[in-house]
């Protein structure tokens, strides 16, 4: 069987996390099998389409690596691949269910659909279509619905659920699933104004394009009674459904802006890098193996399999995705790290000396950072002289002394001509032993001083970073403003 599998997602706004989850399993699954992978834009829905969603979403999916064999963009055999390019195939086919009974013509309005769902919810029963009851061509007959249809009054096309009947598929993540046919309302397929709605479409555009395997989120899960019966109706054989676990926030919530960022464009924004992104949200549901995290694309095409995603919802630890992030930064060479960086530092309007200077920087704070875009606010004083001290530190660590032991120290600081930090530590150990002080009495000082800051990097190796003269224009400049 050839492997055929579709990321389907609908142009309202940006690309959700879990909508990148999905993307990723898709393309994760089709390479591993050595299968192909369609992008198709669903939007049915006209009343929620957002300006450049799709163009949005299809930067996004490139961003992560993402590349589609067929799509919008890259053209295939299968298209057109955005649905409102393909309104007349549905029609066409929507006539078929009503000519073999699967699906109705029903012409009630909004009014009677509304007096419909309270009566229900006085009696207690669930909302669903009752078509013994409402104004369908069951109801009224085929004269009537016939002399309706010829004056053009509004009408829907209803899918016929059989009652009487359970619906049972397979699903490759849950196994068997079994629904209750009287539990699943007969779903509008075709709309008033003529449009399709997300059912209908689906179904007939994932027979069409040959879809072997329906990937998708848990949340179209009660939705997929509806496609088998469709798929049955058609007389077209099925997909392999697999639905995929929620995304969830830390105290098991369904994920949401509300407690953090959701789309896709926000992690690039912040200078997450690709591969972290990518390795992050693969493994959320699914772990190949349990002695690593760390995994490459090519690693992950490798070993990914449908059968080892989990069924319970997956946590989306934002502490976890930083220190994932953080491994990558520790193991990328200074060009990259400096090319990553460059954008992100002139948008903000941050000036570094030069390119070499810059890798100096990335290579002293890495460590001690998660996102290399932290860099500018973890360090600033390694772009510019710093123009507030820490004072709860200064009034630790100044004392009476401090400011006469520091204008000796830059007195013999001036002499030095070896700025490198074994030999700051070195000429500072003898300067102190000579003194008879201790390495904190002169240190810590000297870290206010010169990054305005109680913590960082390691002092010696960021005044070497900064420079001699840099570093005495620093340590002079304080002295003065304590002598005022």
């Amino acid at each position: 069987m050839d492997i055929r599998v579709r990321f389907a997602p609908s142009p309202t706004g940006y690309l959700h996390v879990g909508g990148l989850r999905t993307a990723l399993y898709n393309y994760l699954f089709a390479k591993h099998h050595n299968g192909k992978i369609i992008l198709r834009i669903e939007d049915t829905d006209r009343t929620r389409l957002v300006e450049g969603a799709t163009e949005n979403l299809i930067s996004s999916l490139a961003w992560a690596g993402i590349e589609f064999d067929e799509g919008p963009h890259v053209g295939g055999s299968f298209g057109p691949y955005i649905q409102s390019q393909r309104f007349a195939i549905y029609k066409e086919y929507c006539n078929q269910l009503i000519d073999n009974n699967s699906a109705y013509y029903a012409f009630d309005t909004s009014e009677e659909l509304d007096e419909m769902r309270q009566r229900q919810q006085k009696a207690g029963i669930p909302p669903r279509y009752d078509r013994s009851i409402m104004k369908n061509q069951y109801t009224i007959g085929a004269n009537n619905t016939k002399e309706l249809l010829e004056a053009d009054t509004p009408y829907v096309i209803r899918l016929r659920v059989p009652l009487e009947n359970d619906i049972i598929f397979n699903d490759a993540i849950r196994g068997e699933v079994k629904v209750r046919g009287r539990d699943v309302d007969d779903q509008i397929l075709l709309k008033s104004d003529g449009f399709p709605t997300y059912h209908l479409a689906n179904v007939i555009d994932d027979h069409l394009m040959q879809i072997s395997h329906v990937i998708r989120g848990e949340e179209w899960l009660p939705s997929t009674p509806k496609h088998v019966l469709l798929y049955r109706a058609f007389n077209w054989e099925a997909p392999q459904f697999a639905h995929l676990p929620l995304l969830l926030n830390k105290d098991k919530s369904k994920l949401s802006k509300r407690q953090g960022d959701v789309a896709v464009e926000d992690y690039i924004a912040k200078g997450y890098f690709k591969e972290a992104i990518v390795n992050f949200i693969s493994l959320l549901g699914w772990n190949p193996t349990a002695d690593r995290e760390i995994f490459s694309i090519d690693e992950l095409i490798k070993m990914f399999s449908l059968e080892k995603v989990n069924k319970a919802g997956a946590i989306f630890d934002l502490t976890k995705l930083n220190w994932v992030n953080s491994q990558y930064l520790r193991t990328k060479s200074m060009d990259d790290l400096a090319d990553f960086l460059i954008p992100f530092l002139e948008k903000r309007n941050f000036h570094y000396i030069n390119r070499e200077y810059l890798k100096r920087v990335i290579d002293l704070i890495k460590e001690r950072i998660d996102l290399v875009t932290e860099l500018p606010d973890f360090a600033p004083y390694m772009f510019e002289k710093p123009k507030e001290f820490d004072q709860d530190f200064l009034a630790k660590h100044w004392k009476e002394s401090t400011k006469e032991v520091l204008e000796l120290y830059l007195e013999e600081l001036r002499k030095l001509d070896d700025f490198s930090h074994p030999s700051l530590h070195n000429f500072t150990e003898q300067f102190i032993s000579e003194r008879n002080l201790k390495l904190r009495d002169v240190v810590h000082p000297l870290r206010i001083m010169i990054t305005g800051r109680g913590v960082g990097a390691g002092m010696f190796e960021t005044m070497e970073v900064l420079g001699k003269e840099e570093c005495i224009e620093r340590i002079e400049s304080f002295l003065k403003m304590e002598g005022k």
